[in-house]
């Protein structure tokens, strides 16, 4: 029996099954909704999941026609889409313990990052298997202006710029992170926080912070449940999701930090330095 929860640990639940697939999804919605370069979802039938808590805390929203996409309205984190009939989807990176699976393709690479590179072996579908067109046709965002990175979520309400060039862009795979944002790993750009602006829905942003941590938190999409920036008075620093950003931001990720909590079932192919914890100042 393998069970899972959001950030938060309000909402959680259990699967009793295997997968028949586990797939990275790098569509524009599921990056936007994760915050990360791809989603990684385990499908299998509906008949062995089971939530265990939480249910009255459960969000939907409808990214694409008849698509239902599912958020702790708590937390942010991305939970599992029961909406599909028969099956279920299950975000990987809100699962609990070691997990026993396989990677079996990257799936929409049509739709994939301009900032992301696959480095892994793994089979490639433009779309999904056996598909030679999209489910959904996305437009194309609009190029970044110069010296301008702009994001949004995924139902547009929230947009935001960085109107600097980030200083640093890190993949980071601590525990909280892969919790946060339902995924392998988080991918944030870190700025001034002067050199972030709302430009619409800011009211819509919701903050969460984990009450155990000293600085770590989640700004999400109150609609849509898409991470958003995050400013961190602390630090002094805000905290942009790559997956929200619109265009190319014309900065590649640097390094994998906190590689010491690194999921079990993610591998690391890429040449990026890799730091067990924090990089060194």
């Amino acid at each position: 029996m393998m069970t899972g929860s959001c950030l938060c640990g309000a909402i959680s639940w259990q699967f009793g099954s295997e997968f028949s697939q586990v797939t990275h999804c790098h569509c524009r919605l599921c990056r936007k909704a994760h915050g990360s370069p791809y989603a990684t979802y385990g499908v299998g039938p509906i008949s062995a999941f089971e939530y265990l808590s939480g249910t009255e805390l459960i969000a939907e929203f409808e990214s694409s026609p008849n698509f239902i996409r599912s958020f702790c309205r708590d937390c942010g984190s991305v939970i599992p889409n029961t909406k599909l009939g028969d099956i279920v989807a299950i975000p990987i990176g809100g699962m609990d313990g070691d997990l026993e699976l396989t990677i079996d393709a990257h799936i929409y690479v049509a739709d994939m990052a301009p900032w992301f590179e696959i480095t892994d072996e793994l089979p490639r579908h433009e779309y999904y298997p056996n598909q030679d067109s999209p489910v959904v046709v996305f437009e194309e965002s609009s190029e970044n202006a110069r010296d301008v990175t702009r994001g949004s979520c995924m139902c547009g309400s929230v947009q935001y710029e960085i109107t600097e060039q980030f200083d640093a862009v890190r993949h980071c795979h601590c525990s909280r992170c892969r919790k946060a944002r339902s995924a392998a790993h988080s991918t944030n750009g870190v700025s001034a926080i002067a050199a972030l602006n709302f430009i619409e829905g800011r009211d819509l942003v919701r903050e969460y912070r984990l009450p155990s941590a000293e600085y770590f938190g989640q700004w999400f999409c109150a609609k849509c449940g898409s991470a958003t920036p995050r400013i961190d008075t602390g630090r002094d620093i805000a905290l942009t999701p790559f997956g929200g950003l619109d265009g190319d931001p014309g900065q590649r990720p640097q390094a994998h930090i906190f590689v010491r909590s690194k999921a079990n079932w993610d591998e690391i192919t890429d040449g990026l330095n890799q730091f067990e914890e924090m990089p060194p100042a």
